[in-house]
């Protein structure tokens, strides 16, 4: 008799993980049919591949090369980046063209570049893109804030998904002001008071953001539909898709897009405890939807970007009492669901990795930026397989040799006894194509393991 998932372990879960994903399927659940057998062939490689790297138990036939790029696929294709956001078409064109031009080992997908009508609609305040805040070249734009005022931690703690739509959303999309009436549906029990808490949804601001709500959501689903498709066409042209989606460490949900830089830097000393209470209130949360897109998606891999616990934003005490715990606890939780964490370690993260390196083994793949390659290698790397350590600026102003020399160099250091996937440090704009292609040239020629 097989075993219920309840029942598994999480290396038991992780195998039933790849395997789902040596099975793939399209967006509308159905099996995906290769374009070839030898489409069939290399996409099952390179899903093991990686498998083998990211698990640690042995070696595979050469290091994997990934690609992760954000709007280079665009510049390449000869498009500017407010197209890519409008025309779905021209996008996937786009990252059709890098995937298949580079030949690396994983399709980094079109979902990021993002739908710019869905922003249009919705008012999104949180970010400029291009010809809306920012040149239409250009890719866009964090707009730091404090969009979760430091007194309103307990409304946070108390009901997170009611703070969220009734108090951030309306903050974040100016079309979405009508959320700020609504009742808490948890008021609505018996047939006592119904009736008032339905007068909101009559209310013609309601109404209104109800309206813009199923416009961008048409719009939404008309994007899905040709990224998805395309993530398909990728896959049966034999490369699996590089994430089944995202998670976050909890102190960067809060620090990010809620209090902002200088507000969470505040709170840790003048409100601690609150601070700390909420971290935990959403660490559950980030666990439910890290698991819950990899079970969707059919893919393991949960990218997490890595923003706030950098080198020079806290010292080591702080990062070990209000960053850590509650991020390797989300890690904890994803392990224990058979989820492989991508934690992207953006800038500098040296005197993090001693403390990071408290982690199961063959568990997690490391994306690791500007960090000290030798010194990742001996500590998270004793436990993680790492990834990345390939400088934009070498793509952006170096020579095909000398990205081959650097990639041989972080090979050496990295990839003996398995655990390392060359790959870019962090995700890149500007490039000259033929160093992104000595990149993976250099994967395939000289990380052949004998």
């Amino acid at each position: 008799m097989e075993k219920q998932w309840e029942e598994m372990t999480s290396d038991e879960k992780q195998e039933e993980m790849f395997q789902r994903r040596l099975s793939p399927k399209d967006p509308q659940g159905n099996d995906i049919k290769f374009q070839s057998p030898q489409a069939e062939k290399a996409y099952k490689e390179r899903v093991i591949r990686a498998k083998d790297a990211i698990q640690m138990k042995k070696l595979p036939d050469r290091v994997p090369v990934f690609l992760l790029p954000n709007f280079f696929p665009v510049y390449y294709a000869g498009i500017s980046p407010q197209e890519a956001m409008y025309d779905y078409d021209k996008c996937c064109m786009a990252f059709k063209k890098f995937v298949l031009d580079f030949d690396a080992d994983v399709d980094p997908g079109a979902v990021g570049i993002g739908p710019g009508k869905v922003y249009d609609i919705l008012d999104y305040k949180l970010y400029s893109w291009p010809g809306h805040g920012v040149p239409p070249e250009q890719p866009y734009q964090a707009n730091e804030g404090e969009y979760m005022k430091a007194d309103e931690y307990d409304a946070l703690i108390d009901d997170p998904s009611n703070f969220f739509s009734n108090t951030y959303l309306p903050r974040v999309f100016g079309a979405l002001e009508g959320f700020k009436m609504l009742p808490t549906l948890t008021g609505i029990l018996e047939i006592y008071g119904v009736a008032f808490n339905f007068i909101p949804f009559g209310l013609p601001p309601v109404q209104a953001t109800y309206k813009a709500l199923f416009e961008a959501g048409a719009e939404a689903l008309k994007w899905a539909g040709a990224v998805g498709g395309t993530g398909a066409e990728m896959t049966a042209a034999g490369y699996p898709s590089a994430w089944g989606g995202f998670t976050k460490a909890p102190f960067d949900v809060i620090g990010d897009t809620l209090r902002g830089t200088r507000g969470i830097i505040l709170d840790m000393y003048r409100q601690p405890d609150k601070l700390l209470e909420a971290l935990d209130r959403i660490t559950p949360l980030m666990i439910k939807m890290g698991v819950g897109a990899a079970q969707m998606n059919r893919n393991p891999i949960i990218f997490i970007p890595l923003h706030k616990g950098a080198d020079g934003f806290m010292s080591n005490e702080q990062f070990k009492k209000f960053y850590w715990p509650t991020f390797r606890k989300v890690m904890m939780g994803l392990i224990d669901e058979g989820v492989v964490p991508n934690p992207a370690l953006e800038g500098h993260w040296n005197t993090r990795l001693e403390v990071m390196q408290d982690m199961p083994k063959g568990k997690i793949l490391w994306m690791v930026d500007q960090s000290d390659i030798t010194k990742a290698k001996e500590t998270i790397g004793k436990v993680g397989c790492l990834a990345g350590n390939v400088p934009s600026d070498l793509l952006a102003l170096g020579t095909p040799q000398q990205v081959k020399d650097y990639v041989k160099k972080i090979i050496d250091t990295c990839a003996k006894g398995g655990g390392y996937i060359v790959s870019n440090g962090a995700f890149f704009d500007q490039a000259k194509a033929e160093n992104v292609k000595a990149v993976v040239d250099s994967a395939k020629e000289y990380g052949v393991y004998k």
